[in-house]
C-alpha cells in the first residue's frame, strides 16, 4: 500500500482540516488511535496536543531547502495563493526518480526518531530523503508533523477527549495523568486497552486541569449563592510543590517555571494552588500592572537580573486544589476558600496574595462596581457558586466570567493579508489605523475575527477592488473604509509607530456610513490608556 503508515496519519490530518463537526473530529481521531500501532499513535497524540518538539526542523530551514529545488519566485507566488507552506511544498516538491511504491513504508515513529536526534546541519538532507519517499498527501503530513504547526482545527482538550471516548475512559482521568507521562504514552495506551492499571501522578509535580468559567449571559445571579471576585488581567497559573519540586504551569499545561524563577523559588509549601500571575507596577505603588507590562516577562527562557528587578512577578491566588497530599477538589468553594486563606498566610507576601471577595450588597451594586472598574489589571468580575467543587473544564452554573464592556473606536482599514487554513483564499487579517493631529494615518491594531462569513466575503472583495499597493502577501488599501473596532484596553507601545497597542481587538461593525476622515484620532485613543 502506497506510503501506508504515513498515509493513515495524512488521512487523519486531511479529515480534520475539512471536517467542521466536533463529533466527526472526535470520531476521526478515535478511529485512528484504535487502528494505529504503537508507538505511532502516541507520537500522533503528542503532535495533536502540541507536545511534539523536533528542534532541528525550523520553518526557515524548510523554506531554504525547497528553494534549492524549486524556483523561489514560483514558490513565493504559490505560497501566497495556497496560504499554507506545508501544502505548497508538498505539491511543488519534485517527484523522486524512484516511485514511492518501490520504497519501504515510512512510519510516524521513524520520522520522530530520525528528526528528534539530528543536528540542524544534517536536518535538511534527512528531511529531503523522507520527502522523496512519500507522495504529496504524505509529504504534507510529514511537514506538519516535523514543524509541529498542525493547524487542523482541534485543541489539546479535544484530542484527549477523543482518546478517552475511543477507549471508554473518563476524560478527567486522562487529564489527571497526562502531564505525568511523556510521549509516546505507552503506559496510557496500556491502561486504555486494559493491559495495566491507571498510571499514578501522586508523587510527581504534574499539572491538573483548570476549572473554567462560562460567560455570564443571564441578567443576574443571587449573591447569596455566588461569591464575586475581580477577574485580573494576567495569565492563569497553577503552582505545584510535590516531593521537593516546584512547577508553574500555564492554562494550557505548559511548564513556565523557568520564566518566573522568583515565584517558583518562593513556593516551597506542599500543595497545588490556582491563581493569576501578574507583574507589579512601580508607577502603581507596587500594585498589579497591565497585561502589556506582563508581556515583558512572557516567553523568556533566560531572565536577566534587570528584568527580574524591573518587572517583579507575583501570584494573586484564586483557589486551592491540594493542601499537602490532601485533595480538596471535592469540597465546596466556601470550604476551599477557608483552606486557601490559611494556606496563603504561610506564604511570602511579596510573591503571593489573595484575590479578595468583592463586598456588594446585591447584584445591582456589583454591576455598578463592575461598570466603574477601569483598573489596568482588571478585566471584569468572576462569579463562583459557593457550593461548587473544583471540577476540570466548564460546567454550567458553577463559575461565570462577567467581563467589563469593551471599548470601541472607529478606525480606518490600511492593510490586509490572507489568512491561513480555511481562510487562505480570503483577505481576513486587517491592520487599521487612527489619525494624527497632522492628518497622517498610523496603525493602532490588527484583527482577524469579529465578523461573519458574509462580512468576510464583503471585506475580501473590498480589499481586492481597493488595493493601491502590494508588499509581498500584504495589500495596502485606499484608506476609504471605516471599521468599528472593539477592544479590551489600550496601552503604550514602543513597537508601534503610533505609540499605542490594543488588547484583544476585534471588528465589531463595518462602517460604510462613515467617511474615513471622521474616524477617531490617536489623541482620542490615548484617553483610554491604562
Amino acid at each position: 500500500m502506497r506510503c501506508a503508515i504515513m498515509r493513515a496519519f495524512a488521512d487523519l490530518l486531511d479529515g480534520l482540516i475539512y471536517t467542521r463537526s466536533r463529533n466527526a473530529k472526535l470520531k476521526l481521531i478515535g478511529d485512528y488511535l484504535r487502528a494505529a500501532p504503537d508507538p505511532d499513535r502516541g507520537w500522533a497524540m503528542a503532535a495533536l496536543t502540541g507536545r511534539l518538539d523536533l528542534p532541528a526542523v525550523k520553518p526557515a530551514l524548510i523554506r531554504a531547502m525547497v528553494e534549492e529545488r524549486v524556483d523561489p519566485v514560483l514558490y513565493a507566488m504559490s505560497r501566497d495563493f495556497v496560504g499554507d507552506s506545508a501544502e505548497t511544498i508538498a505539491l511543488l516538491w519534485p517527484e523522486p526518480a524512484a516511485a514511492p511504491e518501490t520504497m519501504a513504508p515510512l512510519t510516524v515513529s521513524q520520522v520522530v526518531a530520525t528528526l528528534g536526534g539530528i543536528s540542524r546541519s544534517d536536518a535538511p538532507a534527512a528531511l529531503a530523503t523522507m520527502l522523496d519517499r512519500l507522495d504529496a498527501d504524505a509529504r504534507f503530513a510529514l511537514l506538519k508533523l516535523s514543524t509541529g504547526a498542525l493547524r487542523v482545527g482541534i485543541s489539546a482538550r479535544l484530542a484527549k477527549t477523543a482518546l478517552a471516548r475511543a477507549f471508554g475512559l473518563d476524560v478527567e482521568a486522562v487529564e489527571e495523568v497526562w502531564h505525568g507521562l511523556a510521549p509516546p504514552y505507552a503506559p496510557l495506551f496500556d491502561w486504555a486497552e486494559g493491559r495495566a492499571a491507571q498510571p499514578s501522578a501522586r508523587d510527581l509535580p504534574v499539572f491538573r486541569p483548570f476549572m473554567l468559567a462560562h460567560p455570564l449571559e443571564q441578567e443576574s445571579v443571587d449573591l447569596a449563592d455566588y461569591a464575586a471576585e475581580w477577574k485580573w488581567d494576567g495569565i492563569r497559573v497553577q503552582l505545584v510543590h510535590v516531593a521537593g519540586e516546584t512547577r508553574l504551569y500555564s492554562r494550557a499545561g505548559d511548564d513556565i517555571t523557568h520564566s518566573f524563577p522568583e515565584v517558583a523559588g518562593a513556593f516551597a509549601t506542599p500543595g497545588v494552588l490556582d491563581g493569576e500571575l501578574l507583574v507589579k507596577g512601580a508607577f502603581q505603588g507596587g500594585e498589579a500592572a497591565s497585561f502589556n507590562t506582563l508581556q515583558q516577562r512572557l516567553g523568556r527562557k533566560l531572565v536577566s537580573a534587570k528584568t527580574l528587578a524591573d518587572y517583579p512577578a507575583f501570584v494573586r491566588l484564586y483557589d486551592i486544589l491540594f493542601d499537602g497530599a490532601e485533595d480538596l477538589r471535592d469540597l465546596p468553594w466556601s470550604a476551599r476558600r477557608a483552606r486557601l486563606e490559611r494556606f496563603a498566610a504561610r506564604l511570602d507576601p511579596e510573591r503571593f496574595d489573595l484575590s479578595a471577595v468583592i463586598a456588594a450588597a446585591d447584584f445591582a451594586a456589583l454591576e455598578e462596581l463592575r461598570a466603574g472598574a477601569r483598573d489596568a489589571s482588571i478585566e471584569g468580575v468572576m462569579l463562583k457558586r459557593r457550593s461548587a467543587p473544583y471540577v476540570a473544564g466548564r460546567r454550567a452554573g458553577l463559575w461565570y466570567k462577567w467581563k467589563r464592556d469593551p471599548l470601541v473606536a472607529d478606525c480606518v482599514l490600511m492593510y490586509a493579508q490572507r489568512g491561513s487554513g480555511k481562510r487562505s483564499s480570503f483577505y481576513s487579517d486587517y491592520t487599521f489605523g487612527a489619525w494624527t493631529a497632522e492628518g497622517a494615518l498610523l496603525p493602532v491594531g490588527k484583527a482577524y475575527f469579529g465578523f461573519t462569513d458574509e462580512e468576510l466575503k464583503w471585506l475580501d472583495h473590498h480589499v481586492r477592488t481597493h488595493t493601491v499597493n502590494r508588499f509581498g502577501p500584504v495589500r495596502e488599501t485606499d484608506k476609504s473604509l471605516v471599521l468599528e473596532v472593539a477592544f479590551d484596553s489600550i496601552h503604550e507601545s514602543r513597537r508601534h509607530k503610533s505609540g499605542l497597542a490594543m488588547r484583544f481587538p476585534r471588528i465589531s461593525r463595518i462602517r460604510t456610513d462613515k467617511p474615513a476622515r471622521e474616524a477617531d484620532t490617536i489623541e482620542t485613543l490615548r484617553k483610554h490608556l491604562t
